[in-house]
């Protein structure tokens, strides 16, 4: 616009300049007539002639070389327009309801049509459509979209009368949408090509493998080996890896990405492969795999295999787990973690937890929300080894639950104890500093934990717990303890009591705690039960526990026992064998009322999962139970929770308890479909 009025201005000084001359020419005649009268005749017919040619210059010529310009224009703007007919790169004009303009011939050939104008861009390409015009005023909307088996990026510019010119494509209200498509088909196959080509690092170890070689006959045991190496070698030649054997039960392998998505789809076979190995063995052998995938770098690409291994180790073996930068998938953990009868682990976790101790200035303990009998149990199992090696500890706890209240009541009745074993989240932080060891109990994931704050202050972090670890989970620890096939973290405490000194005695009332933590997560020694929970139940029984005091800890009052029964009365049977409930939000307390609901379930007839909701403050709590045949746990996964293959839970925040519900159906439909 600004280039147009400057135009205009220099045209119109051009044709003035005559004027001007004449103007010269008539103030140089007066004068000549003073001087002299020949010369100013002389000047005075310069003069006429002057005017005769400005004459000329203003109707003739004038005329001519606008004729001339107007010529040109037309000509520049057909060699415009022929320009853009022929542009390589399709172009169209649409209006604000979608309407093609006007097009090139380029467009016209990767339509495959003739007859566009006036049609609806929608009905020739669905995926473009007046919805997604530009509102905004030179407004830019891409988008990539597929044409004929090309891919084409679409870029559409908002323009105005003032942008597109005063064509008849441009509507009333003067705005049009001019639409490029830039093929970037070969762009896209060499991205996908680099994408695939990119390498993927693997870990693969065999999760029991000493215990799977001794219950097997001698002479079998190299012929078993020999099948796991075999497998394994398929395995990696089928998606054209390198695999290297570096020790006894681990593996290293090598690949390309694009078989990623093979694995993908058959759900990591080579984990029921190997599982299925039988020539006689007693156990069946399980595999667990850590994958590293589009890492920056080789280095990183281990780093990430690493972690993923380490992950799936922590969540009970036999999956598969693929760590890309923050993001975790997991395949399998369909069977129940082993347990092993070594004590090598336990006893070393033990040294390194002694030291661990000594070197700190005190000591601070903290479990889960809304604490139950095996956190605050294992809790106090961590104030028994402290106040072994003399330090102070202190115990996080903000909440006295019903579930916890009695056990709560005698330590505070108890003389022994110090005012401030039991501190909430201001005073642990008031007290944390650099010597300071935070051990974390019954609970990996942050966001779970009783003060996650503490996990910011303080560098000093030991882990023990039970449940199968997560994508979130606390990291950078200095000394982590996960055993999923444990039955309770009080179990784990109590078999790291016994190692940590010979000189442990435990008070009755701490031994009761533990006693009572194993207790409740077992359901009475039914449930998840091995060697080493009698042991560490005979253990605790010799150490002054009692059982007729353990069981007064479990008892509910009357409005516990009737919200109890209400949610079990009132229970949805979903999919022939799921019962589905919910608990009343106003019981003593809701959370210990849906775990034991959830377990009252299992004992109805016909019922192979239970799950009771409850909503505590707006949050939807959600404790599942099952039988071996379903697991929860890849149920209460998917909705963001966790915990062990028959025993789990999840909390979803901003549900409404019919939404939660609704939620979880889809969750377990989509479960069922997958299959185990």
């Amino acid at each position: 616009m600004k280039k147009d009025i400057q135009l205009n201005r220099q045209l119109k000084s051009y044709f003035r300049w005559p004027m001007i001359y004449l103007g010269f020419l008539l103030i140089l005649t007066i004068i000549m007539f003073y001087i002299d009268t020949t010369a100013g005749v002389i000047s005075a017919i310069f003069f006429l002639i002057g005017i005769i040619v400005s004459v000329l210059i203003s109707f003739v010529s004038k005329r001519h070389l606008l004729s001339e310009i107007i010529h040109y224009a037309f000509t520049f703007g057909s060699l415009q327009t022929n320009f853009l007919l022929k542009f390589q790169i399709p172009y169209i004009l649409i209006d604000v309801d979608g309407r093609i303009r006007w097009f090139n011939e380029a467009f016209e050939t990767i339509i495959g049509e003739k007859k566009v104008l006036d049609k609806n861009i929608n009905a020739l390409i669905p995926p473009l459509n007046a919805a997604i015009l530009p509102v905004e005023e030179d407004g830019v909307f891409e988008k990539e979209i597929e044409i004929e088996d090309k891919i084409y990026r679409v870029v559409i510019r908002h323009l105005t009368t003032q942008d597109a010119g005063d064509y008849d494509h441009v509507n009333d209200n003067g705005v049009i949408y001019a639409t490029y498509f830039f093929d970037i088909t070969k762009e896209t196959e060499l991205q996908k090509k680099n994408e695939d080509q990119k390498t993927v690092v693997g870990l693969l170890y065999i999760d029991n493998y000493e215990e799977a070689l001794q219950s097997i006959e001698d002479v079998r045991r190299p012929l078993l080996v020999a099948l796991i190496d075999r497998n394994i070698n398929k395995f990696a030649k089928k998606i054209d890896g390198v695999v290297r054997k570096f020790e006894k039960d681990k593996y290293m392998i090598i690949f390309q990405k694009k078989y990623l998505k093979d694995l993908h789809e058959d759900k990591f076979a080579i984990l029921d492969v190997i599982r299925d190995i039988n020539i006689g063995n007693e156990l069946p052998v399980t595999l667990s795999m850590g994958l590293g995938v589009n890492a920056f770098s080789f280095t990183q690409s281990m780093d990430f295999a690493r972690v993923a291994i380490d992950l799936a180790l922590g969540r009970g073996g036999d999956q598969a787990v693929i760590k890309e930068s923050d993001k975790f998938l997991f395949y399998g953990g369909k069977t129940r973690g082993v347990e092993t009868s070594a004590r090598v682990k336990a006893r070393i976790k033990a040294y390194a937890f002694r030291e661990l101790i000594e070197d700190c200035e005190k000591v601070i303990v903290m479990g889960h929300k809304v604490q139950d009998l095996d956190s605050l149990g294992a809790a106090v199992g961590i104030y028994s080894c402290a106040r072994l090696l003399d330090k102070p500890v202190h115990i996080v706890l903000n909440e006295i639950t019903s579930s916890v209240k009695a056990l709560y009541d005698r330590f505070q009745a108890d003389e022994r104890y110090e005012e401030d074993l039991f501190i909430d989240n201001m005073e642990a932080v008031n007290l944390v500093n650099e010597n300071t060891l935070l051990v974390v109990v019954d609970v990996n994931r942050p966001s779970y934990t009783e003060c996650e704050e503490l996990l910011d202050y303080t560098q000093n972090v030991v882990v023990f717990d039970h449940h199968r670890v997560g994508a979130e989970h606390i990291e950078n620890t200095v000394l982590s303890y996960i055993e999923p096939y444990a039955s309770s973290t009080c179990e784990m405490v109590t078999e790291i009591i016994r190692y940590i000194s010979d000189k442990v005695k435990l008070r009755s009332t701490e031994a009761d705690a533990l006693f009572a933590g194993i207790t409740v997560d077992t359901k009475n020694f039914v449930v998840k039960t091995g060697v080493k929970t009698f042991e560490a139940a005979a253990y605790l029984r010799r150490n002054g526990a009692d059982v007729v005091r353990v069981r007064k800890l479990f008892k509910n009052d009357m409005a516990s026992y009737k919200a109890r029964a209400t949610a079990v009365r009132d229970a949805e049977i979903y999919r022939e064998n799921m019962a589905i409930t919910i608990c009343p939000s106003d019981a003593p307390n809701p959370n210990l009322v849906t775990a034991q609901a959830a377990d009252e379930l299992l004992n109805i007839s016909g019922i192979k999962a239970s799950f009771v909701l409850t909503d505590i403050q707006g949050t939807i709590y959600m404790s599942a139970r099952s039988f071996d045949d379903i697991n929860v746990q890849l149920i209460m996964e998917k909705l963001g929770g966790g915990g062990h293959l028959s025993v789990a839970g999840a909390q979803l925040k901003d549900y409404t308890i019919e939404g939660a519900i609704e939620i979880l159906k889809e969750t377990i439909d989509e479960y069922l479909e997958e299959g185990e």
